[in-house]
């Protein structure tokens, strides 16, 4: 028997989101992923101290190689975290391809896709925003009225995740994650209000839509979600 879940509604995803947005630990980790250099110090101006000339080294000792010690005194973190920033902030991997069901897939009732998530793992919100990208180019993109899909299949914004997941493709955890970081992802570009009515003003395309889902991938990306 296909794992039962909640049938969240669009509306409901978008107020569940907004929320897990607002929390304080959702704004210490959006607040935390991007890391900002630290002024590296300057070299002591004139009438300054200088460094002292180091002391020959004893014959029969080799001198150690003092560049290399040197320019970790440079840096404003340790190595060690230079190299996990650097890990976090790789492109998370693609995950393994699974096709999307045809046009009739689409037009199904979202009930019937619950046996797709049998036996799947769960997946990075980077990731399940790229097969909520995929839904929309390739089952369409609707914004009137504010429905989980129109009667062709075509998805809203909050639709295309609910469905991914439908699919298989993230908990409903990821779902949330994946949301919030859309939200945040609008907040950067000025936008205040849910994702629904940004996804449903009457000047919106799907060029809007995919365009906000690729912004977001890459900031989810670069977080390491």
């Amino acid at each position: 028997m296909p794992t039962k879940t909640p049938h969240l509604t669009p509306d409901q995803l978008d107020a569940q989101v907004s929320r897990l947005h607002d929390t304080a630990v959702w704004q210490d980790i959006i607040s935390g992923w991007g890391y900002t250099a630290t002024r590296v110090p300057l070299p002591p101006e004139s009438g300054e101290k200088s460094r002292p000339e180091p002391k020959p080294e004893p014959e029969g000792h080799p001198a150690p190689d003092r560049d290399a010690a040197d320019w970790r005194g440079l840096l404003s973190v340790s190595v060690e975290q230079l190299i996990e920033e650097s890990v976090q902030a790789l492109p998370t991997p693609p995950p393994r391809e699974r096709r999307l069901p045809g046009r009739l897939g689409a037009a199904l009732p979202e009930r019937l896709h619950g046996w797709r998530r049998i036996g799947q793992p769960d997946v990075r919100p980077s990731t399940h925003l790229g097969y909520a990208r995929r839904i929309l180019v390739e089952w369409g993109w609707q914004n009137a009225p504010y429905r989980l899909r129109d009667a062709r299949g075509a998805r809203c914004v909050c639709g295309a995740l609910l469905t991914a997941h439908r699919l298989g493709y993230g908990s409903l955890d990821t779902v949330d994650r994946a949301g919030a970081w859309l939200i945040t992802e609008l907040r950067s570009q000025g936008w205040t209000d849910l994702i629904g009515p940004w996804n449903r003003h009457p000047d919106r395309t799907a060029a809007d839509a995919l365009s906000l889902l690729d912004a977001t991938i890459r900031r989810a990306s670069r977080a390491g979600h």
